[in-house]
């Protein structure tokens, strides 16, 4: 058999952790095993009715060929007119619509990054963010939050001591993942502060920006001063229920978006042609339904919370997203793990984000299955 020469690239990555969870659940579930999987960040809602037959309108349109590839103009648009509403600087020419949020980032990273360069992450951090900078061959600084509450405004001082002129790139994510933290304005500001300071590019990832609790979230590419260095990256999945769709986009100046865009067309070409047109729908057309799946889920977090109070455990609640880092063993690997095998219960470990000590959970179940898993953590031990 052939012994391949592996690129370097590669070997400086390990798997998704997320996804490695999620397949141990469905090998479990697979023999007939009832797990309750808290690992995955996907809704637990069907994708709503008004976008699918948005898209099956497309396809019976005949929308099934190549698109422009930075996508169809009037996906662009309305992309551009939810930007504008959140005070982002953004025109049609400013965006790039890619297959997936994961798309936009890594195009991000790999126009941006040379071998080398300083990619700065805020710990807890999405498992992809450090995968697609190492990809592109960054080194990495890291500024740990959960000493301050998994807040940035108290850690602005150590990120100030992080950040230098040699900084290329900062990925700020608010909403949180894993957190759910939402920043505040102070520590945007403080963000622009240093971004403005240091000429340092900032990607502001705002996937769970529709899904927030008593709080609203201010888009960093809004304040004064960052226009010319945010990329403002956003999609589809979570605040529509549309995952297995994999729509995404950034919005960025011109200058960039006439780099990246060699990297899109010389690799995936375009997104899905009829699902950019359920795009079109979800941004139009959805307001109510998404309303009615963020009050599940601040329901389902107040009760998350309230069940591990009642078994005496302190979990830091945020205000977005739907997720929550639960406090566990040192060896949070470890935990994860018997809480899998013994409890049949799946999470995901701090450390894959950056953070041992806690393990991620997704509050994006049924309450019934959420209570289900609590009760199981409780009853063999896990808290």
């Amino acid at each position: 058999m052939t012994d391949f020469d592996f690129a370097s690239r590669v070997a400086r990555v390990e798997p998704s952790a997320t996804l490695a969870i999620s397949n141990l659940a469905n090998e479990l579930e697979a023999e007939g095993i009832d797990v309750v999987d808290l690992s995955v960040g996907e809704p637990d809602f069907d994708t709503p009715d008004n976008i699918k037959q948005a898209a099956e309108d497309s396809l019976a349109a005949g929308d099934t060929g190549y698109t422009s590839s930075n996508g169809i103009p009037e996906l662009r648009t309305a992309i551009a007119e939810k930007l504008q509403a959140d005070g982002v600087d953004c025109g049609a020419e400013n965006v790039v619509v890619t297959p997936g949020g994961k798309q936009a980032l890594y195009e991000i990273f790999h126009t941006l990054i040379d071998a080398g360069d300083e990619v700065v992450l805020l710990d807890p951090a999405w498992v992809s963010y450090e995968a697609q900078a190492r990809m592109a061959g960054a080194d990495l600084s890291r500024v740990d939050l959960s000493p301050y509450g998994f807040q940035l405004e108290p850690a602005l001082d150590d990120l100030a001591a992080t950040i230098t002129d040699d900084t290329e790139l900062l990925v700020v994510n608010s909403p949180s993942n894993p957190t759910g933290a939402v920043y505040s304005d102070a520590a945007l500001e403080g963000v622009r502060d240093l971004a403005v300071d240091h000429d340092v590019t900032v990607i502001s990832d705002e996937m769970y920006d529709e899904i927030t609790y008593g709080v609203e979230q201010t888009s960093l590419g809004s304040l004064d001063g960052m226009g010319e260095h945010t990329i403002t990256v956003n999609g589809f999945s979570k605040a529509y229920a549309m995952t297995g769709w994999r729509l995404g986009y950034f919005c960025a100046p011109e200058s960039f978006v006439s780099q990246a865009g060699k990297i899109q067309s010389h690799s995936v070409s375009c997104a899905v042609n009829f699902v950019q047109h359920a795009g079109v729908e979800a941004l139009r057309n959805t307001d109510d339904t998404v309303d009615e799946m963020r009050e599940a889920f601040r329901e389902r977090r107040d009760m998350l919370a309230d069940l591990f109070a009642d078994h005496g455990v302190d979990v830091p609640v945020g205000d977005g997203a739907f997720y929550m880092m639960l406090p566990v063993d040192e060896d949070d690997q470890a935990w994860c793990e018997g809480a899998i095998e013994d409890a049949h219960v799946a999470t995901v470990p701090g450390s894959a984000f950056g953070t041992p000590g806690y393990a991620r959970l997704s509050y994006a179940a049924s309450q019934e299955r959420l209570q289900e898993g609590v009760e199981r953590l409780a009853e063999h031990g896990y808290i």
